[in-house]
């Protein structure tokens, strides 16, 4: 049965500009680091990208090495591209990344322009695409000059195999440097992907600062601490769950009694707001100017309903935002 998306999708989503660009991303965006591989159910992955998109989530983010194996996220968006959203390519945000381990040898990682060239040709094949709507340089190369990696990012804008280039993992010193190179090439910074949650909140420091005034947007990844700002561990580590798993990025040393007890007193915050945590942890993330869309992770739909609801309640009190500090503070 041919796949037909709802016509209601774009009534109940949010889109937010980018930065200072002319591309509106939704607020929220769905990441295949996680259960896309090949290691996972295809049908379950269909079925999770399918309904994103017919709750307007137009955005999909995945990388070279999402699986397990690394390649088999961006293989399985491809099936599913070719078999339901072909049609659909031009309603579609599209992004892949490169800088962590791909292949043997010396130019299967880092920022050389070798292997970012090398790699999106990889992930266009895989995905079954001419282009990308966004590549992101995935981390910082030490050793690599940042001007080459960055005229590798311009390189392919200016070939037609993206559309636009962003950031991932930068500190504020390097992504106002990245930013300054991209501008004078004439390919400017689009996006910044950083680690961002309640758990997390490094960007505080400098980063926001800087990707304000540069107009570069800004989407987190992780925002729910690899699901540990969920109802989900709140009786333990359950069975399927990312700490169960053991190529998960979540590993149960970190889900303390310490930390069960904030997410505890969150939870019960979030609901005298009438939401999930999950929703009051995306809404916290979100509650900032230069926040284009948070970027969630996904095991089954209803996580993902989950998280679109949580557009239905953004605002925060200055009494709730000061309950968040002090719990988060214990």
């Amino acid at each position: 049965m041919n796949y037909l998306p709802l016509d209601s999708r774009y009534q109940s989503m949010r889109y937010n500009r980018s930065g200072r660009s002319g591309l509106k991303l939704p607020a929220v965006s769905l990441g295949l680091w996680h259960n896309f591989g090949g290691v996972d159910t295809f049908s379950n992955s269909r079925a999770m990208v399918l309904r994103a998109f017919d709750l307007g989530i137009t955005h999909f983010d995945l990388a070279n090495n999402y699986g397990p194996p690394p390649g088999s996220a961006e293989e399985t968006f491809g099936q599913i591209m070719a078999k339901d959203l072909k049609p659909y390519r031009d309603e579609l945000v599209i992004s892949s990344k490169a800088g962590y381990w791909m292949w043997e040898g010396p130019y299967g990682e880092w920022g050389s322009r070798k292997y970012l060239v090398s790699s999106l040709d990889q992930s266009l094949k895989r995905m079954g695409l001419d282009y990308v709507d966004i590549f992101y340089h995935h981390r910082p190369d030490p050793d690599t000059p940042l001007e080459e990696t960055m005229r590798a990012l311009d390189h392919v804008v200016r070939s037609g195999k993206a559309l636009y280039v962003g950031i991932s993992n930068y500190p504020a010193d390097k992504t106002r440097e990245a930013a300054k190179i991209l501008r004078e090439l004439g390919t400017p910074c689009l996006i910044h992907q950083p680690v961002y949650s309640m758990f997390n909140r490094w960007v505080e420091d400098d980063l926001l600062t800087v990707l304000k005034e540069e107009g570069i947007g800004c989407i987190p990844f992780s925002p729910l601490a690899q699901g540990l700002l969920t109802d989900r561990y709140l009786g333990g580590i359950p069975e399927g769950s990312r700490a169960s798993k053991a190529h998960g990025f979540l590993k149960p040393a970190q889900i303390t009694d310490d930390k069960l007890d904030q997410v505890k007193k969150l939870n019960e915050l979030a609901k005298s707001r009438e939401q999930t945590l999950a929703q009051m942890a995306l809404a916290w993330v979100l509650r900032h100017e230069t926040m284009t869309s948070v970027l969630i992770g996904a095991s089954k739909v209803e996580q993902i309903e989950d998280a679109v609801g949580t557009l239905k309640r953004l605002d925060f009190s200055s009494d709730e935002l000061g309950q968040i500090e002090a719990i988060l503070k214990e």
